[in-house]
């Protein structure tokens, strides 16, 4: 391995010696090495832990998910229709970071409430390194609960159970019936008002797993995990069966063909691969309302699961809503990210003229993604879907000397200023990266910087650097005013 790679796990992303030069510039332009090294090790985490939140309509999951994330953005409503696009969030409490899958309570009378709960927990609790359980305590424990509960023990994951509506005193012997569920201490918790959740937090964060350190260069063990992700029908398990050479996944022209989760252990290119295939949406054909939700849910897990994620369009239609809505869930995730146009082969000269000028307005934002035209029905240009993987995955795993970053900002500034407002005009003076698998970068400057110019950073490191499959993320630390000195 060499030395641009490694990392010493002290300082996050920087080896001793380049962690001494950097403090010392942090230190002449009058930056608190405190505030320098808060910010390292805010941007220098690993993929950070995950806790599914799950639980019967109507207990209070989204409030509670509200409470946590310290906004109002899980959508609150469980009434079917609801459009549930987003299901995962990012969360901290006593300084340590985690990420929310929101199972929201989705109710398909027609699949029935055990059915609906048992399938939104599944996929939640296969992406989560521990389970918030939340239970009505006016209401007590149920069925539906007992069923969760069965599911909860075979995964075999960190429980939290949150007695929730308990609104005062009077509502902690409620609380505490819920023992006989046998998940341990029940939290007694008013996710509607907050009491109680302070004291739960700290026991999810005694079952969360800290965030991993990063170590550069280094693949995870084990094959490297690839998430097939698209909306129904667009032929992912026809593409997954094709990359196979056998039938491992059923195929049917029915979006949503049901049957279990399976990963896939591939070999493409003399390489063995994971692939987490999401084309299996478990509902029946006539659910149409829940779908999209179910989707979102699923897709979320795998690209939990996923270093990247391969993202299947069908290019014989227009790109969709739903199909940026899956593109951007990778992008906050931070995964690698490759674009496989479908069903190539079926098109003609104008659908082919027209698809380039979506992709060119839809789909700018993620122009440094590598794109496969491919024909997963006759295996056309499945070669090329390896090497777009491998440059996606060494990409994300980029990682630039912080001398060489601080040298090319030096440049920037020189020649492409920030532009001046209100009088001032503020000034990037040194920064480092932080993490990789996203890269994540931290700039120090004079003043704030401006959306804008931030993209014009991200556009110039991308030429600079490549990071071509991956997304980028950049902090930005403000110099605290100080009195002059006389």
């Amino acid at each position: 391995m060499n030395d641009q790679n490694h990392s010493g796990d002290e300082h996050g992303a920087l080896g001793d010696a380049e962690y001494a030069e950097f403090m010392e510039l942090a230190a002449q332009e009058g930056f608190d090495p405190e505030e320098v090294e808060g910010a390292i090790g805010e941007a220098g985490h690993g993929p950070l832990p995950v806790l599914a939140v799950v639980g019967r309509p109507n207990v209070g999951k989204s409030t509670l998910v509200n409470r946590i994330i310290g906004r109002r953005e899980a959508v609150v409503e469980d009434k079917p229709g609801v459009t549930r696009d987003r299901v995962t969030y990012e969360a901290e409490w006593a300084g340590r970071r985690f990420k929310i899958v929101d199972t929201g309570g989705w109710e398909q009378d027609v699949l029935g409430i055990d059915a609906s709960v048992a399938a939104q927990a599944e996929y939640a609790i296969e992406a989560a390194d521990a389970v918030v359980f939340v239970v009505d305590s006016t209401v007590g424990a149920t069925d539906t609960d007992e069923a969760v509960v069965r599911l909860l023990r075979k995964a075999g994951k960190p429980v939290v159970l949150c007695a929730n509506k308990v609104d005062g005193l009077s509502g902690e012997a409620d609380a505490t019936a819920l023992w006989s569920l046998g998940l341990g201490q029940p939290h007694p918790v008013s996710s509607l008002h907050g009491r109680g959740t302070g004291d739960m937090l700290d026991a999810i964060l005694e079952a969360l797993p800290e965030a991993p350190a990063q170590t550069f260069g280094m693949a995870a063990g084990g094959p490297r995990r690839i998430a097939l992700i698209g909306r129904p029908n667009v032929g992912k398990s026809s593409l997954l069966n094709r990359v196979a050479n056998e039938d491992r996944v059923v195929v049917n022209e029915i979006a949503g063909t049901t049957r279990d989760p399976v990963d896939e252990l591939i070999e493409l290119g003399g390489i063995t691969w994971k692939f987490i295939d999401t084309a299996g949406i478990r509902r029946r054909v006539h659910l149409q309302e829940g779908a999209d939700y179910y989707a979102s849910l699923r897709t979320a897990a795998a690209v939990e699961k996923a270093e990247v994620a391969v993202v299947l369009i069908d290019a014989s239609e227009s790109i969709s809503v739903q199909d940026q809505r899956i593109i951007t869930m990778a992008v906050e995730a931070g995964r690698a990210l490759v674009i496989a146009y479908n069903k190539w082969d079926t098109l003609d000269e104008e659908r082919r003229y027209y698809l380039e000028r979506e992709i060119e307005t839809e789909l700018a934002q993620v122009a440094w993604a590598p794109r496969v035209n491919v024909s997963a029905q006759t295996g056309r240009h499945m070669e090329k879907l390896v090497p777009a993987i491998e440059t996606a995955l060494a990409g994300w795993e980029t990682r630039i000397p912080t001398g060489r970053l601080n040298a090319f900002l030096g440049e920037i500034v020189a020649s492409h200023p920030h532009p001046v407002r209100g009088g001032k005009q503020p000034r990037i003076l040194f920064g480092t990266q932080a993490g990789a698998k996203p890269p994540r970068f931290v700039l120090f400057a004079s003043g704030f910087l401006e959306a804008g110019y931030r993209r014009f950073i991200e556009r110039r490191l991308r030429e600079e650097f490549g990071f071509e499959g991956t997304p980028i993320h950049i902090s930005v630390r403000v110099r605290e005013k100080r009195g002059r000195k006389k």
